[in-house]
């Protein structure tokens, strides 16, 4: 699975497994304190709306799974096979073992280094998901179930954080749990329950949205910077709140938060530092992207026409061109999304789905774009939106979407290449 551009490789898989990837031939800004939710409630307090969302957060973390368990059964690698193997194998695939193996041994254990050939180039992963799961190793001495609780308890923040969002947008009491809904049975929605970095990603993401709309920027810059040492999506969305500061300022014109913007790069800073001292390159994360998931700069028609290619032209085997076909299709939402939102001058919004595709849409081929929606939570407010107007697209996204999201859980939990 490889990785977008930016986000690389926790996106992608190693080059040393064995199934290698083929080589290549906002709405109007608002004065004051926004809400977190409801009028006058408490923000870390549950009420039952939110005992809802996490009804609903559970019951689908019970259908995947129960998915893998079958897919344990049914797919295992030897079709003869009498023994369904190990009980957490289905989730421990692909960029699972980069984030294991940099937890327990470090970026560059016994000298080892990109120097040497066969290296798994994982410094091109970010710290801050191995850093957590070293930490939460020592209280869940099982690695694949100490990652397996991280994104059990992110997913969880996230989608209380995303509740609370989508009722800040939509007037109608459904809004939240609609929108909650929509993302939970999205086709990738698999790798916010497996050991990756998705869910915790959002856990800071979005909790930081929330606070800069309340104009606490010290805790929304501080959130942000620990979601950039998780993927550097981190900087996109950094990026989108200096906007939406910007905008305030016409209301505020308080210019004392403005050294907080700036806290976000910390952790890059800190991380290309680190691989400077080891490697001898402040672009090491880049460079590991560029040998392992071939992260060139390209054009971004060069980068359709390559996907289009692979995809349609049959020089891939039949797995890896329908991730292509989807890839193609995820970047097309992605670009109709941007659309949406610039009509609709959200600009701290387009902002960070723009620096997204631009991150995503420029590399040889694209890689990871349907992976990458899960992050763009304005996708599931819209669509919660349209729902709401028309009782029939509910309908539709959830007998044509939930299909897809279990191909796409079943691929994952037997091993193959997922978008």
């Amino acid at each position: 699975m490889p990785p977008s551009s930016v986000d690389a490789p926790e996106n992608s898989h190693s080059p040393a497994t064995p199934r290698p990837l083929p080589r290549p031939p906002e709405p109007a800004v608002r004065s004051g304190r926004a809400r977190w939710g409801m009028r006058g409630r408490v923000p870390w307090r549950l009420g039952s709306a939110d005992r809802d969302i996490l009804w609903l957060y559970l019951s689908t973390r019970i259908g995947i799974w129960l998915t893998a368990y079958c897919a344990r059964w049914l797919f295992p690698s030897d079709p003869a096979a009498q023994d369904p193997g190990p009980l957490l194998a289905p989730f421990q695939h692909w960029d699972w073992d980069h984030f294991q193996h940099i937890a327990q041994q470090g970026y560059f254990p016994d000298q080892a280094g990109p120097w040497q050939p066969g290296w798994d180039n994982r410094e091109a992963f970010f710290p801050g998901f191995p850093l957590v799961l070293r930490a939460v190793h020592f209280v869940v001495p099982n690695w694949g179930l100490a990652g397996l609780s991280i994104s059990l308890v992110s997913g969880a923040v996230a989608v209380l954080a995303l509740d609370r969002i989508a009722r800040h947008h939509l007037p109608d009491a459904a809004a939240g749990q609609r929108t909650v809904l929509f993302f939970l049975i999205s086709p990738c929605a698999v790798f916010l329950a497996v050991g990756y970095t998705e869910a915790l990603f959002l856990a800071l993401a979005l909790p930081a949205w929330l606070a800069a709309r309340r104009h606490n920027w010290p805790l929304a810059m501080a959130l942000t910077a620990a979601a950039t040492a998780v993927r550097v999506s981190g900087l996109f969305l950094a990026a989108a709140l200096a906007t939406h500061f910007l905008l305030t300022l016409r209301h505020t014109r308080n210019l004392r938060p403005l050294p907080w913007l700036a806290l976000p790069a910390l952790p890059l800073a800190l991380f290309s530092w680190y691989l400077q001292a080891h490697t001898g390159d402040w672009m090491a994360w880049k460079h590991a992207q560029e040998r392992g998931w071939f992260r060139v700069f390209h054009t971004p028609w060069e980068a359709w026409a390559n996907t289009w290619n692979s995809a349609f032209d049959h020089a891939q085997s039949t797995g890896y061109a329908f991730m292509f076909q989807a890839e193609l299709v995820a970047m097309v939402v992605g670009v109709v999304l941007l659309a949406v939102l610039a009509r609709r001058r959200q600009w701290p919004e387009t902002v960070y789905v723009a620096l997204s595709l631009c991150a995503l849409g420029t590399s040889y081929w694209y890689v990871s774009i349907p992976r990458a929606a899960l992050l763009w939570w304005p996708l599931w407010i819209i669509l919660a939106a349209w729902s709401l107007r028309s009782p029939r697209f509910k309908t539709a996204y959830v007998c044509l979407v939930a299909p897809l999201s279990t191909v796409f859980a079943l691929t994952f939990l037997t091993g193959r290449w997922t978008g």
